[in-house]
Formats: structure tokens, C-alpha cells, sequence
């Protein structure tokens, strides 16, 4: 099956364009024809059937014939993850997690940050591909970069956890995650989080987590994370 994405897609549409993009798949590489059907999302949860009309590699022309929406999740995960330097381990991230299943992604900025900017626009292009790869019908919601301390003084609904190297006291996360429960999990830079932004985690009630006794990279350590997760909500 090939999933298509429309996000303005909802019951008030008889009938409906697909975009240029979606388009061009649709007749280039598919060679779908009039009189096929596709299945379309608007990643809000409803799926669409619908019947080709007229195909044309900038906007297929298609009428709805019957939609329906998929159960919410009955788990929440926030993931808050620094960038990593090399762009191409934070998309790999990213598209995996988007694959395993989460709700929402922060990237955050930390003192030990080595990328500081992002390409939203390029992020967002994975996540969609990778919700339409593995027929998700809920898009994970991208954040802006955020600096740290501002994203501890928003609310998170739920159980917080802080994952980072530093000596003390942890939580196994494995045993520490409960199912059908919001989470929002922190992961910090290659060079860790520093103490003082520890310390106002912990303040802000953020609970310090161990996947085990190795250290893991950053894109590492989010998968786990969001693999564990998801395992316990199974």
C-alpha cells in the first residue's frame, strides 16, 4: 500500500487535488491511472479513500469515496533532543523515531551544542516521508529550536525524564516508563548536558534516567529511548 499526504484534507472535500509533488509520484513513478484508488492522510488521524479522476503530473485530480479516522495513540512522547553536528544522524533519528512512533519533537539548545541551527522546512519533509512509509495516520509535531531553560519553564504534561552521563542516582528508564501516560524525555548534546542545566531539570522535577551501562551518541540514546516507549505502551 502507498500512503499520500494532505494536510488541509478533511470530510467538508468531495473532491480534491493532490499536490505537485504527490502528483508527480502518482504518475511517474506509480503510473496510476483514472479509475485507481489511493489512500490519503491528513496526518491529524483521518484517512481517506479516494478514486483517481484525472491524472496530470502537477495535480491529479481525485473524489473522496470514503474516509474514516484511526484511533489516537494511547500514548504521548515528547522528545527533546539536541541536534547533533552531523545533519545526517539527526534526520537518520528523526526518521526512525517518526517510523517507531512519538507525538512531538523539540530540538533544543544546549551549552554544549554543536549545531545551532536547524532546516525546519527539510526536517519536516523526513517526517512526512517517514510517516507515509510506515501508513502512520498521526504526523509527529515539529517544535522549533528551542533553548533549554525556556523548554523547562513550559508545562509537560505527565512523567520527565533527563537522560545524560553525569555521576548519581538514576532510573532504570525501562522500569521508570509507565504505559498510557504522557512522557517527555530530554536527550542532550555529544558533549553531554552540563551540570547546571542538570540541576534545572531536577528542579524543574525531571527525573535522571539510564539506558544502561554504555554511552551512547545522541541519535542513539533518542532511539533507545523512544523504542523503550513504545515497547511498554505494546
Amino acid at each position: 500500500m502507498q500512503l499520500f499526504y494532505k494536510p488541509d484534507l478533511d470530510n467538508s472535500y468531495m473532491q480534491l487535488f493532490l499536490s505537485e509533488e504527490e502528483s508527480k509520484h502518482v504518475v511517474r513513478v506509480l503510473r496510476k491511472k483514472a479509475g485507481d484508488l489511493l489512500e490519503i492522510t491528513n496526518g491529524k488521524g483521518r484517512r481517506f479513500t479516494a478514486e483517481i479522476l484525472e491524472v496530470h503530473p502537477k495535480k491529479c485530480l481525485l473524489e473522496v469515496r470514503e474516509s474514516y479516522l484511526k484511533p489516537e495513540p494511547h500514548y504521548a512522547l515528547h522528545m527533546a533532543v539536541a541536534p547533533t553536528k552531523s545533519n545526517d544522524r539527526f534526520e537518520w533519528f528523526l526518521e526512525k523515531a517518526t517510523e517507531i512512533g512519538l507525538s512531538s519533537i523539540t530540538p533544543i539548545l544546549c551549552e554544549r551544542s554543536e549545531r545551532k541551527i536547524i532546516k525546519a522546512e527539510r526536517l519536516e519533509k523526513i517526517i512526512v516521508s517517514a510517516m507515509k512509509q510506515s501508513l502512520r495516520d498521526y504526523k509527529p509535531q515539529l517544535n522549533p529550536l528551542t533553548p533549554l531553560q525556556d523548554f523547562l519553564n513550559q508545562e509537560h504534561p505527565g512523567a520527565t525524564f533527563i537522560a545524560h552521563c553525569e555521576e548519581g542516582e538514576k532510573l532504570e528508564f525501562k522500569r521508570a516508563v509507565q504505559p498510557d501516560r504522557p512522557i517527555t524525555l530530554l536527550i542532550g548534546p555529544e558533549g553531554d548536558f552540563s551540570p547546571q542545566e542538570i540541576e534545572w531539570a531536577t528542579e524543574k522535577g525531571f527525573s535522571a534516567v539510564s539506558f544502561g551501562d554504555t554511552r551512547l551518541r545522541t541519535e542513539t540514546a533518542a532511539l533507545v529511548g523512544c523504542t523503550i516507549v513504545a515497547m511498554r505502551n505494546s
